[in-house]
């Protein structure tokens, strides 16, 4: 038979060891009686010291108030006219006083420093165990000493005949055992008023580390620290800006992403909000006068989302989002789709065009065929050249010639007025493509619907100064609305697929108020609205004068037809309106 598997003794019981409490209600609550203990034995300490000094000066004034009292001009005579004896009178007043003021002893010497009176009548006649001679020149003594009777609180004057010389002294002295008495009698007492202070100082830290502990929900002080430690580390971790706020808005806390979104420093720290960021839109956002989900708020440049969570002690926690990339990718895609709209109808049209052509060579009309051809590349070539005569930046120029695509397909007029004339010289083309992008849209929205729908487009430099002016046949905007429509978030149309909208308006009047400028809307001159954005410094300081340029034709790579036609037909006029080219385009 296999013997039966035997189980394992059980480990060891270990030793359970009483260290240091790891909660922070126990800690606080241990070292609070602790302290509390220290201060009632210090207080305690303290006052017994004075108190001891106290009883030994009173013991001493009351021995040498005795011995005053016995150094009579009575007891000098006395010494002066008998021995000393125990049956003498000296010994018998000695006596007398000793036993009616409770003192210990009752010592009457005489110059030499012989006892004439001594509670032990057997030390009569000998000489005194202290020096008398202070007492005996003159002078008044209070000392805690020892003598044959022990350690006392003694008190010596000197003793004075009726005419003043000095024949002897009186020494008395007080048991120093009955001082001990009244101190350690007096301990009972004070260690009720100390167990008193200290139980009351015991209530008050429960109490209080009863709070402590609601407050740090019962955690331990490493519990507390590695919180501490793993706030910061993700606060600065995070690609969100984290604003926190107290109750009175001063600004708590900030994190090295808020910093950088809302372009300020640690040194905003401790600062009310209003003084950290200025009035605004974002200050309102971030402080609560704004309230919703996926606030939209401009700050600089930047395109920032905004989120608020109140906070139980009357603050506010506010985390803040990029959203400046994605805003342009969201209109580079609304322009994108403007354009593909665009380019879908135009290759509709380009098909119509194609058959026309095909049916002309099919009919052998050679000639009207040649004509239509030379008719519907002027129409193209003439919208490049008409653009690049008055915007010599390329940048800015395509952008202006997809508009006119747009607008055309839309069934909207938009021209170039007369006197624009825009150098090649601006210092940041892309600033103006988005100021003028998002006018030209506005305006498109605005005048598409109306009866006769038309944006009209001025471009100028006055030195360094760049001056845009869009006007448009829309409804205009009320007076009570030409600052509001510049605020962030505001709009009129419908939300896009993408995002928010609001922001275009508000982008704009930043880039010109950050350049020194302005952006304002008034009545156009025929009705609807006429925008205004004035950009100092936009341009740089003109060249030296280039030689002659090209046609701007060829510089956009379109050469003029050739062809029997070109030469026998009357060429197109050489600045077509926009009107007639997007008319004729449609």
């Amino acid at each position: 038979m296999s013997p039966a598997p035997t189980t394992p003794p059980p480990p060891p019981a270990r030793r359970r060891r009483f260290g240091w409490p790891q909660r922070v209600f126990s800690q606080v609550l241990l070292m609070q009686l602790a302290i509390a203990t220290g201060v009632t034995v210090l207080a305690t300490g303290f006052f017994l010291a004075p108190l001891s000094a106290q009883l030994d000066d009173q013991a001493m004034r009351r021995a040498l108030a005795i011995a005053e009292t016995t150094a009579s001009p009575q007891v000098a005579s006395a010494l002066k006219g008998s021995a000393p004896s125990a049956q003498g009178p000296v010994q018998a007043e000695a006596e007398r006083i000793r036993q009616s003021t409770g003192a210990e002893y009752v010592v009457v010497m005489d110059t030499r420093g012989v006892r004439w009176s001594h509670t032990d009548p057997a030390q009569i006649g000998r000489l005194v165990s202290t020096d008398p001679s202070e007492a005996l020149a003159g002078h008044e003594v209070m000392e805690i000493d020892s003598g044959t009777l022990g350690r006392s609180a003694r008190g010596k004057a000197p003793l004075r005949s009726p005419d003043g010389t000095i024949v002897g002294a009186v020494s008395v002295g007080i048991e120093y055992d009955s001082v001990q008495d009244r101190l350690l009698g007096a301990i009972p007492g004070l260690l009720a008023y100390a167990g008193g202070a200290l139980a009351a100082g015991a209530l008050a830290a429960y109490l209080i580390s009863r709070r402590l502990q609601r407050r740090t929900h019962d955690l331990a002080f490493s519990d507390i620290s590695a919180l501490l430690a793993e706030r910061e580390a993700m606060l600065h971790g995070i690609r969100e800006g984290v604003v926190a706020l107290d109750r009175t808005g001063r600004v708590r806390l900030m994190n090295d992403e808020a910093q950088r979104l809302l372009g300020i420093g640690p040194e905003a720290t401790g600062r009310p909000l209003e003084e950290v960021l200025g009035p605004g839109r974002t200050a309102d956002v971030l402080a609560g006068r704004v309230t919703g989900e996926d606030l939209v708020t401009v700050r600089g440049h930047r395109v920032l989302i905004a989120n608020r969570m109140p906070t139980d002690d009357g603050g506010a926690v506010a985390t803040l989002r990029d959203r400046t990339e994605l805003e342009r990718l969201g209109r580079e895609l609304d322009s994108t789709r403007g354009l593909i709209d665009a380019l879908r109808a135009q290759d509709h049209e380009h098909a119509n065009r194609l058959h026309t052509l095909l049916g002309l060579l099919e009919l052998e009309m050679h000639e009207e065929a040649v004509e239509f051809v030379n008719e519907v590349v002027g129409v193209h070539r003439a919208t490049a050249e008409q653009v690049t005569e008055k915007v010599h930046d390329p940048l800015l120029a395509a952008l202006l010639v997809g508009k006119a695509t747009v607008a055309a397909e839309r069934g909207v007029s938009l021209r170039i007025s007369s006197d624009s004339l825009l150098p090649d010289r601006l210092v940041d083309p892309r600033e103006l493509v988005t100021v003028v992008g998002n006018l030209v849209d506005n305006a498109l929205d605005a005048a598409a619907g109306t009866a006769e729908p038309r944006v009209e487009i001025a471009l100028r430099a006055e030195g360094r100064t760049a001056v845009l002016r869009v006007t448009d046949s829309g409804p205009g905007v009320p007076d009570d609305r030409r600052e509001l429509i510049f605020t962030e978030g505001w709009t009129t149309k419908e939300l896009p697929s993408h995002g928010k909208r609001g922001l275009g308006l508000a982008l704009v009047r930043r880039l010109a108020e950050r350049r020194g400028g302005s952006a304002r809307v008034a009545d156009g001159p025929d009705g609807g609205a006429e925008f205004t954005v004035v950009l100092p410094e936009a341009l740089s300081e003109p060249a030296p004068e280039p030689e002659p340029a090209q046609e701007p034709a060829s510089a956009w790579g379109i050469e003029p037809a050739q062809g029997p036609e070109s030469a026998q037909g009357p060429e197109p006029a050489q600045e077509p309106s926009m009107a007639r080219v997007n008319e004729e385009s449609r």
